[in-house]
């Protein structure tokens, strides 16, 4: 991977990554090595924006609580993946403010304690980990 770092002085490119296997928080492959230099390359981002089509919902939501969840809604995994705790803070600032970005299509925010948009295993562990993306502001729990 190539990343021009002289082009990433005052923002941080916006990047799209495919979602992966959930294997990919807990194993150590090319897919997981290159989220490893690109942790290096940008600089610590002040929020992360996560879209997922991992939720059937009425209309489109936004996670606006404090504390979203991690859920582990999947089977037939090691072990080791369903310890993983991701205890991101969440920002009902931020999620207003997508929600404003997004109008004139309704926006729901969620702000209930589960919520309908907790982190899913696939979005923490393919996006962003410990020693895959150091400079995040995410305290994580392994």
């Amino acid at each position: 991977m190539s990343l021009n770092t002289s082009v990433v002085k005052n923002k941080i490119p916006a990047i799209f990554i495919g979602h992966g296997s959930p294997m990919n928080a807990i194993e150590d492959n090319p897919y997981t090595q290159t989220w490893e230099k690109l942790g290096k390359a940008l600089p610590r981002p002040s929020a992360i924006l996560v879209i997922s089509a991992h939720w059937y919902t009425r209309g489109t939501a936004v996670t606006s609580m404090l504390k979203p969840k991690t859920i582990h809604d999947f089977g037939g995994f090691p072990e080791a993946l369903y310890q993983i705790e991701y205890p991101a803070p969440g920002s009902p600032e931020l999620a207003q403010q997508v929600a404003s970005l997004l109008a004139p299509e309704p926006i729901y925010l969620d702000e209930q304690e589960w919520g309908i948009r907790p982190w899913h295993v696939g979005n923490f562990g393919t996006y962003v980990s410990r020693s895959r993306y150091p400079r995040n502001p995410i305290e994580y729990r392994w």
